[in-house]
């Protein structure tokens, strides 16, 4: 007899399988692993790690590329190199800090309002639609607006823009898993009905979780860079690939080397994620709407 534990056991191994054979996928994967580390080790990596804490050289402000400074300097003289490696450990540990206020948020919410229905679960997707209505950087720029800008409020910012688009798509999903026989079953047997939801019907929507929250986070990223590209995401001197590119579009299009590397690790992450997101979606054969 098969148990259900060797089934999961299998399904992960042939969901693993499909992964390695899609090549984008692993490339996706390759491309966060080797920003994940530059980033966490930047101190070791970067040629000048003082420059990331605001330093100033006047006397070498916007120098092109060269061995000594191979993305060149900023019109603050520092090494662009440092702080674009040191920008990304902000911008990606905010996105995925925001991805998990997110989860921690959207998926309880959307899986009662799919499980209760009713008034509560009317109510939990009015809130999700009135949000949803307005486009996430907009929702995001007006509840900075309230506060002082920083990277802490922008997570806040973001988060709050994104909450409702899980909850809608989990409880979309939860409302079909619902109507399970295994569901049912647990119902007759005088099963709870929180017990059911995070016990039963949870583990049966994770691969949903698992891929919407890879390519959300690739998503999160360019709100987060947009937000600090208008000045209210990282204030100087904390480094930010956004910051970067708002700092950086006053010296364009001389000074080309202080916008065009920032907005090419943008670029690189978002695609890691968004392959990684795609390949995810193959091997575990989710359908997202």
């Amino acid at each position: 007899m098969t148990t259900p534990r060797r089934t999961r056991r299998e399904e992960f191994e042939r969901a693993f399988y499909r992964f390695r054979q899609n090549k984008l996928a692993v490339i996706g994967l390759e491309i966060i692993i080797f920003i994940g580390f530059i980033t966490t080790f930047a101190e070791f990596i970067t040629p000048y790690p003082a420059d990331a804490t605001g330093a100033l050289h006047f006397a070498q402000r916007l120098q092109p590329p060269s061995l000594a400074h191979p993305f060149g300097t900023d019109d603050a003289g520092d090494d662009v190199l440092t702080r674009v490696i040191f920008g990304g450990r902000v911008d990606l540990s905010a996105a995925i800090l925001a991805e998990a206020v997110v989860l921690i948020v959207g998926i309880p919410l959307g899986m009662i309002a799919g499980y209760l229905k009713g008034k509560v679960g009317d109510a939990i997707m009015t809130t999700s639609d009135i949000f949803i209505t307005i486009p996430q950087l907009v929702l995001a720029l007006t509840a900075i607006s309230f506060f002082t800008p920083s990277i802490t409020i922008a997570i806040l910012a973001v988060s709050l823009a994104g909450w409702p688009w899980y909850s809608r798509v989990i409880e979309a999903v939860v409302v079909h898993v619902r109507e399970e026989k295994y569901i049912e079953a647990s119902r007759m047997i005088g099963k709870k009905a929180h017990r059911i939801i995070f016990q039963d019907i949870f583990p049966n929507i994770t691969s949903i979780v698992i891929v919407k929250a890879s390519l959300d986070t690739a998503f999160f990223i360019l709100i987060i860079s947009a937000l600090g590209f208008l000045g209210v995401g990282a204030q100087p001197p904390t480094p930010s690939w956004g910051a970067a590119l708002g700092i950086a579009r006053a010296d364009l299009p001389g000074v080309w080397w202080t916008s065009t590397f920032p907005g090419i690790f943008i670029f690189i992450a978002v695609l890691g994620f968004t392959l990684l997101g795609d390949g995810l979606n193959d091997a575990l054969d989710v359908r997202l709407q």
